[in-house]
Parts: C-alpha cells; structure tokens; sequence
C-alpha cells in the first residue's frame, strides 16, 4: 500500500496481465467505459481486439496509449484533433526526431527560419495560455 501513496496523482499501475477488459481499464485509468468508445473512434492508434463475444480485449500497449491520451487531454490542454497529430507524429518510426534546418555552420537565412518558427510557437503558447 505504501507504493500507491508514493505515486503522483497521473500515474497509472497496469497489472502485469494480457488482456484487460474495457471496465478493468475504465477503473485503472478513472474514466468512464463510454469515454474509452468514443476514444477509440477518434485515435486510430486504439483498437482493442473483440472476444467471440463482443466484448472488447485490451493489450497492455492499448492501456498505455489510454493513459497517454488522457494525459494529453486532461493535464496538459490538448484537443482531441492536437492529441490525435501528436500521436500519428510520435508513432511513425524513424520521424521522432527532426532534421536540423541546417548542418555545420548556421547560415543567416537558417538562422532567420529558425528564429521565425520559434516566434510562430511563442504566438502558439501565448494564445493557449490566453484562453
């Protein structure tokens, strides 16, 4: 019991098991069963597989993009479309990591592209923070 109190509140403990049920996973990640639906609808990266009886099976990789996409959403502002582009980026291999715009010695035109596209997300985090 003492390792739950030492966890922080967004944290989620996924039992060490195959698959899991949409209420197991509903109770693990404090979401409501209708949530973990619609959820499904909106990320194509979540698509538990069905029993032969309709009910839906989570791997423990679906429980980890639930948490994540909750994290997203609820703690760090995202909307479903910012949180949908943001796992298609992340999942795609060898994408996760941006070309510098430019290789050995910065020219004035990179450095102008740069400094351009960090006050274009200046303008970005300043409006989100005006909201």
């Amino acid at each position: 019991m003492a390792s739950k109190n030492k966890k922080q509140s967004g944290e989620v403990l996924i039992p060490d098991k195959l698959y899991f049920r949409i209420g197991e996973v509903a109770r693990l990640c404090r979401l409501p069963a209708y949530v973990l639906r619609f959820w499904e609808t909106e990320f194509p990266q979540l698509k538990p597989s069905k029993s032969s009886t309709g009910q839906r099976m989570y791997r423990r990789r679906d429980v980890e993009i639930v948490v994540n996409i909750k994290r997203l959403l609820y703690e760090d502002g995202f909307t479903i479309a910012g949180a949908r582009q943001l796992l298609r980026t992340e999942n795609r291999p060898g994408k996760n990591q941006n070309a510098l715009p430019f290789a050995g010695r910065p020219s004035r035109e990179g450095l102008r592209q740069v400094r351009q596209g960090l006050k274009e997300i200046l303008g970005l985090l300043s409006a989100k923070s005006g909201r």
